[in-house]
């Protein structure tokens, strides 16, 4: 029979007593969490993409801390609402620095309320971080506590001069919103179209709160153009009252090229079925997102939060904003943990902001990583405007170009570039067939050309009047190599001719007087058989001359050359032909020696064998290189 040991109370406290030390050392720890404010300014957060972005942001904080528990901060949100404003979104900002000792700033919405933030953030040392303010013209403020963490709109500008140089345009108007948005770009642009030869003609700058009338006023201005392609630089508010009023008017039709910043595809997912209708055969630019299986989960989870929270809202979208929110929030995260708490509040800042500038990861948008304050992102899609939404036609990189197709393993491309390797496009109208960009409008001005009158020389330029209805025909030389060099152009030249004449139909003035008036704008070019001189190229620019005008003199001419039988000799020297017959004879003789023994054609009497030698020698020389039967 075995005694049972009697269970040993001091060992069982011990065990207890560790779990208890355990679990409560767990939840110390827990509770050591170092709170970290940060403020956000937003556009109205009551608003569609207001819930969207906050969406975003709250779920990359649980993201992040959910992975990394045991990180020592946590960062606090605090909300504040710009009201769509300059200056609530700085007074949001300053009762964020002053009262709630926030550590950065995420915000705010726009390009205009971003350049009055960096001011303030640079003298109050507190890092700016905006998602969604892309103008160009906030980099050159050069603060090293502003990050763009969005894509800057400059980055694009060579993908669309691309596009212009692939189709052959040679003219292009930027129609965009007249802001801090929409301004920063256009000398970005300009300057890219003018490496391609592409020439900016006209700037359209619509106001935000332009009314339709004042729309359809500006685009009548376009409609008198001779160019027909035009690049659309705004956000979808405007650009959705643009495109549909320029359908109204007959814009959208066969000929027009409308193309468009990545501010318009970037948001296409918010677009209701009547604005995408109005923009058939549009073709965008478009920030090109990996589709990975980090982004499909991601937005899975998304719509299913979002729509919790958000009943109301049926069928939210999210667009490249709300990554860019996401990827924002995550890297501030992980900035703030990784300088910690322990430093001074000067040096915390700077300290942060270096944290945040070497910050490189993979994002839901993509590979993150800055370079001076700017997130870098490159690849850029082609994307046209048909049936209900967009259809992809190409991707452009800076080392490649236009390109079909791209590969996702090691993003090299497949083909060169130019216009061949896109997808065929559906251009306005239904198109088919690459517009040429250009038309002459039906209330187009035509050239007015200055012609002399004349009483002399008329073969250079005549002017005759119809009498019964006074209709001008000009004729002469000059007038067909005017008129030859205007056919050869790659586009119509309207112009009329115009007599430099009084009103009795007589020469207004000499030569000069007509080149002078090119120089009063009276004409816009002269056509006649003007002599260029020093005095006249004072005013005037001539052209190359096409034909030489000067005083010549004819007489008779007394041919005294001989036409005798031997005038063939005359172009052989008399040494020349001697040489010849002593080589003719040599031959001959040669050739006698050799053949009179065995050859019984060369035999016979002397005189046939001298016959026989010579005709061989003449036959040798002459007939060689003839074929024999």
């Amino acid at each position: 029979m075995i005694k049972k040991r009697p269970l040993n109370l001091k060992l069982v406290l011990s065990i207890f007593f560790f779990f208890l030390c355990s679990w409560i050392s767990l939840a110390l720890a827990q509770n050591r969490t170092i709170p970290v404010n940060v403020g956000l300014v937003l556009d109205d957060l009551d608003s569609g993409d207001g819930k969207i972005w906050l969406s975003c942001i709250k779920m990359a904080l649980s993201d992040f801390y959910a992975s990394h528990a045991n990180y020592k901060t946590r960062l606090v949100l605090n909300a504040r609402d710009s009201n769509r404003s300059v200056v609530d979104a700085a007074a949001a900002a300053v009762d964020l620095i002053e009262k709630v000792k926030v550590k950065a700033i995420l915000g705010p919405g726009t390009s205009m309320q971003a350049g009055f933030l960096i001011n303030l953030g640079d003298q109050v040392h507190v890092p700016i971080i905006s998602f969604s303010a892309t103008s160009p013209s906030l980099n050159a403020v050069h603060s090293s506590y502003f990050f763009q963490f969005a894509q800057n709109d400059s980055s694009q500008v060579k993908a669309l001069s691309s596009i212009v140089k692939a189709f052959g345009w040679t003219q292009v108007v930027p129609v965009y919103v007249d802001n801090e948005f929409g301004e920063g770009v256009i000398p970005f642009l300009t300057d890219a179209l003018e490496e391609v030869d592409a020439r900016v003609p006209y700037r359209s700058a619509i106001s935000l709160s332009a009314t339709d009338g004042q729309i359809i006023e500006e685009l009548y201005k376009l409609m008198e153009m001779q160019t027909r392609v035009f690049i659309v630089h705004m956000r979808t508010d405007l650009s959705s009252r643009l495109f549909a009023k320029a359908r109204e008017i007959g814009m959208m039709t066969e000929g027009y090229v409308w193309l468009t910043t990545n501010g318009i595809p970037n948001e296409l997912r918010s677009l209701n079925s009547s604005v995408i209708s109005s923009m058939q055969g549009v073709l965008g630019i478009q920030t090109y997102v990996p589709q990975t299986t980090k982004l499909e989960e991601f937005m899975s989870r998304w719509k299913r939060q979002f729509q919790q929270d958000n009943p109301t809202i049926i069928d939210a979208q999210l667009h490249v904003f709300g990554l860019w929110a996401y990827d924002s929030a995550f890297a501030l995260a992980m900035a703030v943990e990784e300088v910690g708490t322990s430093f001074e509040v000067s040096q915390y800042s700077r300290k942060l902001s270096h944290a945040l500038s070497s910050m490189r990861f993979k994002g839901i948008a993509g590979d993150f990583s800055l370079v001076g304050g700017q997130l870098q992102s490159s690849t850029f899609q082609i994307v046209n405007f048909n049936g209900g939404g967009t259809r992809l036609v190409g991707f452009w990189t800076p080392e490649n170009g236009l390109m079909n197709k791209l590969n996702s393993t090691n993003t090299s491309f497949s083909s060169t570039s130019n216009k061949g390797n896109l997808a065929p496009i559906m251009w306005p109208g239904d198109s088919l067939t690459a517009p040429k960009g250009w038309q002459i409008p039906a209330n187009g001005k035509k050239l007015r050309i200055g012609v002399p009158v004349k009483v002399g020389f008329t073969e250079f330029v005549k002017i005759t009047k119809d009498p019964s209805t006074n209709a001008i025909d000009v004729t002469g030389f000059t007038i067909d190599v005017f008129k030859a060099a205007v056919e050869v152009l790659p586009y119509p030249l309207p112009y009329e001719f115009i007599p430099f004449a009084k009103p009795d139909g007589t020469s207004a003035g000499t030569y000069s007087d007509l080149c002078y008036q090119v120089y009063l704008g009276n004409y816009d070019a002269v056509v006649g058989d003007t002599t260029i001189r020093a005095d006249r190229s004072l005013y005037v620019d001539f052209t190359m001359p096409y034909t030489e005008c000067g005083v010549a003199m004819a007489v008779p001419v007394i041919d005294v050359r001989s036409k005798n039988a031997w005038v063939f000799l005359k172009p052989l020297t008399w040494e020349l032909w001697l040489t010849t017959s002593c080589v003719f004879v040599l031959i001959g003789f040669v050739m006698w020696v050799l053949e009179h023994r065995i050859n019984e054609d060369f035999r016979g009497t002397p005189s046939h064998q001298v016959g026989t030698s010579i005709w061989f020698s003449f036959s040798t020389m002459v007939f060689a290189q003839s074929n024999s039967p």
